[in-house]
């Protein structure tokens, strides 16, 4: 649920970037503090070939991904992943415990995704919803179809974004016309493409936001984050309810009071800083959950 940026996104929760909704709040300008590692080898590779899907497509199109037409099966994108990172100030890794699954998270993918085929009815009162694609990447033991319908239940629960009036969300399927994208990947791959969005290192632990979508580093999505106790399913809601937070405009926000409700923007996988693991931007009361600026 941190994005790249200053990705708590990995462990903690989404990341921190304004997102560019047509016609509303959109803004990129705010990026995770992430620490970023120059002059890594590898930089020209990520950026010819993972910049291709996130960046370019931003630039060339404003920011809308247009998904290809006349397909008939699932469509599959290609980035290429970034090799293991050498060990600089490794982050703790969560251990799955009673409450995680049991998915293998290998460190490295094909760089290959294939689009969810499904699809759901528009949820919230915006007039406008966002409309996004799940994709997965290729050859993990993550269903397409039951990620992309967990996700819809996630945006269309009463305490998610569409407690706001102005928000509304619609999952379409592969070949439709969309306006972001939500990605599942393993960590080398989810760190190349958050290193191409937004310059942010994610150090295989991080997921983020990037212009046109958000990306899911696996581990996060299967192993969660220690500093959330939790069923799996809550933190996956953490996830995607801070990414699309950053998308909607939302900044990172810090506790509020020992004993509050962490809000759905603070990087909880950094710590907790007294206030209680939360997965939602709105309270039982409806009452939206924040904290003083990050």
């Amino acid at each position: 649920m941190h994005a790249a940026r200053q990705r708590q996104s990995a462990p903690a929760t989404g990341s921190t970037t304004a997102g560019h909704r047509a016609g509303r709040r959109r803004r990129y300008s705010h990026r995770r503090q992430r620490p970023r590692h120059r002059g890594r080898r590898l930089l020209t590779s990520l950026l010819v070939t993972a910049g291709l899907l996130g960046s370019a497509a931003y630039l060339l199109d404003g920011g809308r991904s247009d998904a290809s037409s006349g397909v008939p099966h699932p469509r599959t994108t290609h980035v290429t992943p970034t090799p293991t990172r050498p060990p600089s100030s490794p982050s703790p890794s969560p251990s799955p415990t009673a409450s995680r699954t049991e998915i293998d998270v290998p460190p490295t993918g094909s760089g290959t995704f294939v689009t969810a085929q499904a699809s759901g009815e528009k949820a919230g009162g915006g007039s406008r919803p966002v409309r996004y694609v799940v994709e997965v990447e290729t050859g993990l033991d993550v269903s397409p179809s039951q990620a992309a319908n967990e996700i819809a239940g996630i945006l269309a629960a009463p305490r998610g974004w569409t407690r706001d009036p102005d928000n509304a969300f619609e999952l379409v399927g592969a070949g439709s016309r969309h306006d972001i994208t939500i990605r599942i990947a393993t960590p080398a791959t989810a760190d190349a493409l958050c290193w191409a969005g937004i310059q942010q290192d994610t150090g295989g632990e991080y997921n983020c936001e990037v212009p046109g979508g958000v990306v899911v580093n696996l581990k996060r999505w299967v192993k969660g984050s220690p500093t959330f106790d939790g069923p799996i399913h809550d933190y996956r809601a953490l996830i995607i309810n801070h990414e699309v937070g950053h998308f909607l405009g939302h900044s990172h926000a810090t506790c509020g009071g020992a004993g509050r409700l962490a809000p759905v923007m603070m990087q909880q996988i950094k710590g907790l800083h007294g206030c209680v693991a939360n997965a939602w931007p709105y309270d039982e009361n409806g009452d939206f959950v924040t904290g003083p600026p990050v």
